[in-house]
């Protein structure tokens, strides 16, 4: 099998190379010059749940990746004099008791650098300076566990999620001659404590942000008070994109058509995430029969995309045929419906399970497909994409290592795993995702543009509930916490032109978005 796959990409190449859209490799680009704002981040890598460190820092190194570099260790790690080297360190405490190096703590007490400092173990920085309350201003008490449901921020109440028992710290003291609170938690009896606080070049944040996190959640405000920390420069911006998803060889010409002639009219430019070949292989659709169609079989389908294209769309490579072979992934096989790079199921309580990539040396399969997917638009006289989405949203890091060597540039949520930073085996039975409110350059070192606002969807399904027009309109309002931020959707044609019209007009109604094309991103 490795030697068929390899004989295909070598046809594939050489049929690349004739039609004038080069080889798969990305062209060697010039030296970039190294970013002016850098940051360090440190996480915590003992007890049973030491791995989580490791994903919570991959989270938030991807977020420093709007803003510059980041360079990620163990806390374990850390040399005496190491803050001195960057814009500002970042630490994430998710291991109770941590054990903590002295010379972090005495770095931390005395670099006149930023220093965030992340839920747990801020006792042993306490410990480690008998006059921290008379220096600082601030001394902690204990975790509050009371049920907490939204977090108050720039006046604006962002939701916590209930399943959320770990606890926010709250104060012994606080000085407000030297302690700025950014944010408050909102206890659900309406009292309040702190859940973020800045004093001078310290910020404390009472709990891990990055815990049940969801679009609408108090996530956003650590999102922001990051402009404080690395960008305080930052002018207020608000961006607004929208991308139609899962256009395939068997999508409604006419409605794509229509839905390209409505968001010309509103000036809304926006991107097509296509698959190129269209497969039922059980005949799911298809009346028990098999079925396989291409662009190329379909002209009216491919008229269209070109159409779309002059009304302002951007054609997204998105997959080759968005499903795998003739396995039910999770669901019955058919493009579209079923993951392409990852295994998944669907388990007796009705939640998608995801197993692990379709191999773990998936790269050279990653580049086949996505290389037979630019031949595919190439026949039928559409140019190469130059953005990638993954199906589902699933992917290896040997899929993202493909990606990033093909486009550089992606646009999607993704997928981390303990022991990709640390250069170890990597671990698929415990990855961890994360959406951006802005675009970021992530660990695996691609751009990627932002979709952090979800989709309309007006049933529930896997233990998902229902998302409706007002609930997307209602995020992008949260959205608008976040100083340079996005209000970035995804919309199945298929539910026709009315849910997207009250959309569109719902965010303009805010008053505050620009709607913008990926490609300016």
């Amino acid at each position: 099998m490795k030697k068929l796959r390899t004989t295909v990409l070598a046809v594939v190449l050489v049929g690349l190379v004739s039609i004038g859209l080069g080889t798969a490799t990305a062209p060697a680009a010039s030296a970039a010059p190294a970013p002016s704002v850098t940051a360090l981040v440190l996480y915590d890598t003992t007890g049973q749940w030491g791995f989580m460190g490791e994903q919570y820092a991959m989270l938030t190194a991807n977020l420093v990746g709007h803003f510059g570099k980041a360079t990620a260790k163990p806390v374990s790690k850390y040399v005496a004099g190491d803050m001195a080297k960057y814009s500002a360190t970042i630490y994430i405490g998710s291991t109770y008791d941590e054990p903590l190096p002295a010379s972090f703590l005495a770095d931390s007490l005395a670099t006149t650098k930023p220093v965030v400092w992340i839920y747990s173990n801020i006792w042993q920085l306490t410990a480690s300076s008998p006059t921290f309350l008379a220096d600082e201003g601030w001394m902690w008490a204990s975790f509050d566990t009371s049920p907490i449901s939204k977090v108050s921020y720039k006046g604006t109440d962002l939701r916590r999620s209930p399943l959320n028992l770990g606890g926010i710290m709250s104060y012994f003291s606080i000085d407000p001659a030297k302690v700025t609170v950014l944010a408050d938690a909102v206890r659900d009896d309406g009292t309040t404590l702190p859940w973020a606080i800045r004093a001078g070049n310290f910020t404390y944040l009472g709990e891990n942000p990055y815990s049940y996190m969801s679009e609408s959640d108090r996530y956003l405000a650590w999102a922001d008070i990051l402009f404080d920390v690395l960008a305080p420069q930052t002018a207020e911006r608000h961006r607004a994109m929208i991308r139609l998803e899962d256009v395939g060889p068997n999508s409604d010409p006419a409605q794509l058509r229509q839905i390209a002639d409505y968001l010309y009219s509103k000036q809304v430019p926006f991107s097509v995430a296509t698959y190129s070949v269209y497969v039922d292989p059980n005949g799911t659709y298809n009346e028990g029969q098999p079925e396989t169609i291409s662009l190329r079989q379909r002209p009216q389908v491919v008229a269209a995309l070109k159409y779309m294209q002059t009304k302002g769309g951007t054609i997204i490579q998105h997959g080759r045929t968005h499903q795998y072979g003739k396995l039910n992934n999770p669901y019955n096989g058919v493009s579209g419906d079923d993951f392409e790079f990852y295994r998944a199921h669907v388990d007796a309580n009705d939640s998608v399970i995801y197993d692990g990539p379709i191999s773990v040396n998936s790269y050279l399969r990653a580049v086949s497909l996505i290389t037979l997917g630019r031949l595919d638009f190439a026949l039928v006289g559409i140019s190469a994409p130059k953005i990638w989405e993954f199906p589902h949203y699933a992917g290896g890091a040997q899929d993202y290592k493909a990606v990033q060597d093909l486009f550089g540039k992606g646009y999607d949520r993704r997928l981390y795993f303990p022991g990709y930073l640390q250069k170890k085996t990597i671990d698929y039975s415990k990855h961890i995702g994360q959406f951006f409110p802005y675009d970021v350059v992530d660990v695996y070192g691609t751009k990627v543009i932002p979709e952090n606002a979800g989709n309309y969807e007006p049933e529930a399904f896997n233990n998902h509930p229902a998302v409706l027009v007002p609930d997307l309109v209602e995020r992008a309002r949260l959205n608008l916490t976040v100083r340079d931020g996005f209000a970035s959707y995804f919309y199945h044609p298929y539910y026709g032109l009315e849910p997207l019209q009250q959309l569109v007009e719902g965010v303009n109604s805010l008053g505050a978005y620009t709607w913008v094309a990926p490609g300016s991103v």
